[in-house]
């Protein structure tokens, strides 16, 4: 039995490098083109910031600031 020559496995193993490349690039763009498709999504806003406003906060529980305003007209 003979082996197979080094040059023609280098050829293979070169070959296969390729089309693994060409896959993955073809992967990359269908995915980059499905998410660019995607309703709702402005490509550069980020959803976790979405609709949060520079500045002072509302206090979530709305008490605090009630209270500060009563302790001020009492003083």
């Amino acid at each position: 039995m003979q082996k197979a020559r080094p040059t023609q496995n280098k050829r293979a193993r070169e070959r296969a490098r390729q089309e693994k490349q060409q896959q993955k690039a073809a992967r990359r763009l269908e995915a980059k083109q499905r998410k660019a498709n995607e309703p709702g999504h402005a490509g550069d806003d980020d959803p976790d910031i979405a609709g949060i406003v520079p500045g002072p906060q509302a206090n979530p529980w709305g008490d605090e600031p009630a209270e500060a305003e009563a302790e001020e007209e009492n003083s």
